[in-house]
């Protein structure tokens, strides 16, 4: 674990809530970046997933043994939340991407090749279980190690390859079609 997190970490336990915000402000952007591609860029679910992270570390911040790293943990606590939308949101009626679209004013050519294009890759991820798009995201979009993403999902580096190879063979099948 990092020098630093580590010492933020315990000063944490301790009940000192701005060290606590100094590993938010630290893993805020990945954080969102995470539950905002695995929730297929809904907003509201993403900050939902958001939220819920930070609050579920503060309030076991103490359970944190530290065998991996802080981030790691972070980012199983979001990769649970994310299941547990999944869960949830399985039996209802989702709003298309396309819907979406047609709500936004985009006015500048530049905007729209942009969303087009955020909007094409989203379409195929949205295809993809969410297994195959947390591989995806924690790899090719977050940026783990083989190693982080495989601790962050509780399976094998080996397994973690294989589903990420998996996953990425649906995906550009899913972006070819």
């Amino acid at each position: 674990m990092d020098k630093n997190d580590a010492e933020l970490v315990e000063k944490a336990k301790a009940g000192d809530t701005a060290s606590f915000e100094a590993l938010v402000k630290k893993y805020q952007d990945k954080i969102y970046g995470l539950a905002n591609y695995v929730c297929l860029g809904l907003k509201s679910e993403a900050d939902d997933v958001y939220q819920e992270t930070f609050i579920n570390a503060f309030k076991n911040i103490s359970k944190f043994k530290g065998n991996s790293g802080f981030g790691t943990w972070l980012y199983r606590i979001a990769a649970n939340n994310c299941w547990m939308k999944y869960r949830k949101r399985k039996s209802e009626k989702l709003v298309s991407i396309e819907d979406l679209n047609e709500l936004k004013d985009l006015t500048h050519a530049d905007e729209v090749i942009k969303q087009e294009l955020s909007d094409s890759v989203a379409k195929a991820l949205s295809k993809l279980s969410v297994d195959f798009r947390l591989a995806i995201t924690l790899a090719d979009i977050q940026g783990l190690t083989m190693d982080e993403a495989a601790k962050v999902l509780k399976i094998t580096v080996p397994a973690f390859k294989t589903r990420l190879f998996r996953a990425r063979q649906a995906l550009k099948k899913e972006y070819v079609e």
